[in-house]
């Protein structure tokens, strides 16, 4: 990368612009946005370890997609190896469905139909689909009356062989969104809409070496870190991250290097820092990632209450240029509102972008949906040093220590994430996001993730600048 006019100030994504290329590329899907750094991703979009993001299903949906989930290090043990056999083994073509027995209610359905993104709840008997039901099938609908008395008993059913097209081709051949898919004794596996057909052709999915999804799970630096780590290695994590906000402390070094010790076979990824003296002393520590950070997360208050962090941008772009000077690479952690923020952090040389409160309104983040006042629908969210996260990271504590800790806090402890209508699953917003990224890399002439770094032309803008870049969505006359 590039600047057209050289900054004297740290800068932000706001602050700057990327000016287009000589470019031989024809399309966006020349794009190759694969990683570079072991992980396995072929987006380079990671969900951030947060309680009120990253979970199973969130996990299981961005892997099928091409990206990777971190699960927070809050999580129990058992349910850590819980998370990891589930993701593991779910499809990599279809989704996983809802399912109801036909004697259940319509109240039944209301309170699972929105845990996924396809809208529908599969009638099961006999582990055989008999039915389908949707929101609509229970709108002005009692809440006790079962599921067979309002569900669609014309099925429509695909099989496991199906191509994506050939899937798309025969939802659309039946006039249909959606539909179960079947083995060939009629038993359900999974369910399949034409949107998700579509994407199938468009990316493929982040796999280990058994072709099973991949998942990231994140450990802190108190306690027993070695042995925690052990275990959630021996569980099937494909990625370790640990994870504090400050970085570039002992207690971090001491952590990460008895973490190496135990030598394991994945990526180790470390954070938070925000400068080349914090990345040089994490990978000399051992770690093969760095994560870098402090401040810039819609749910962070850091900044406000400590005056420490840093501008993104700058901090990406430093970061990233004294990882690569041992072989190594960076992820962007947070400070990230539009498709333009992730494409200027690849700018940057950043391998991965991680993606926190972005991610939050979506069906797939494991909070329950909400509705306002209003009837818009959203779910809360809330930062992990906030006194909501350090009470349930401390529950295993005694009240004195627990309350102490609780005096402390850097974050929001609920915020409204409202869904977007026209985007209301993270699938969606993948799209969006990804879209951009590809328009951008043609625009640099760039094919790959590390050409893009290398070809960028960056700017410096006024606020009238970024201003000037913004869509109307009404008239400036009146």
């Amino acid at each position: 990368m590039r600047f057209l006019n050289e900054p004297s100030y740290d800068l932000t994504y706001d602050d700057v612009f990327m000016v287009p290329s000589h470019s031989e590329l024809t399309s966006r899907v020349d794009v190759d946005l694969n990683a570079h750094d072991k992980t396995g991703t072929t987006i380079p979009l990671v969900v951030a370890n947060m309680t009120a993001i990253s979970g199973r299903r969130m996990a299981e949906t961005i892997a099928r997609r091409g990206g990777l989930a971190v699960i927070p290090q809050d999580v129990p043990l058992p349910v850590i190896t819980e998370i990891i056999d589930w993701v593991k083994s779910r499809n990599t073509f279809y989704d996983t469905p809802l399912t109801l027995n036909p004697d259940q209610t319509v109240a039944d359905v209301m309170g699972i139909i929105h845990k996924r993104a396809h809208g529908a709840v599969v009638v099961v008997e006999d582990g055989k689909p008999i039915g389908i039901v949707t929101e609509d099938d229970c709108f002005e609908v009692d809440r006790f009356t079962q599921v067979k008395q309002v569900m669609s008993k014309e099925l429509i059913t695909i099989t496991e062989d199906l191509s994506p097209r050939e899937a798309f081709d025969y939802l659309n051949d039946n006039r249909t969104k959606l539909a179960p898919v079947v083995a060939k004794d009629g038993k359900l596996l999974g369910i399949l809409t034409k949107v998700g057909a579509l994407r199938a052709s468009l990316y493929n999915p982040a796999l280990d070496k058994n072709g099973k999804l991949i998942i990231a799970v994140a450990v802190g630096i108190n306690g027993d870190v070695v042995a925690r780590a052990g275990k959630i290695l021996k569980a099937g994590a494909d990625i370790l991250v640990v994870d504090t906000a400050h970085g570039h402390q002992k207690k971090m070094i001491e952590a990460l290097t008895a973490i190496k010790a135990l030598n394991p076979q994945v990526p180790i990824v470390a954070g938070n820092v925000v400068t080349a003296a914090g990345v040089k002393a994490l990978i000399d520590a051992g770690a093969d990632i760095v994560k870098v950070g402090v401040g810039p997360g819609a749910m962070c208050t850091t900044r406000m209450q400590t005056g420490v962090g840093r501008p993104q941008f700058s901090a990406v772009l430093e970061c990233s240029l004294e990882a690569k000077k041992y072989g190594k690479t960076v992820w962007a952690d947070g400070g990230v509102r539009h498709p333009r923020d992730v494409a200027l952090a690849l700018a940057a040389g950043a391998s991965h972008v991680m993606i926190g409160s972005w991610f939050a309104g979506t069906y797939e983040s494991p909070g329950d949906l909400q509705k306002d006042s209003q009837g818009k629908l959203f779910k809360e969210s809330f930062g992990m040093a906030s006194a909501r996260a350090v009470a349930a990271r401390t529950s295993g504590e005694d009240a004195f220590d627990r309350a102490r800790k609780s005096l402390f806090e850097e974050g929001i402890s609920t915020s409204r994430m409202y869904l977007n209508p026209n985007r209301p699953g993270v699938e969606d917003l993948v799209d969006e996001i990804i879209a951009g990224i590809r328009s951008s890399f043609t625009y640099a002439g760039a094919k790959t993730i590390n050409e893009f770094a290398e070809k960028a032309v960056v700017g410096i803008q006024s606020a009238a600048g970024y201003a000037e870049g913004r869509p109307l969505y009404t008239s400036w006359t009146s």
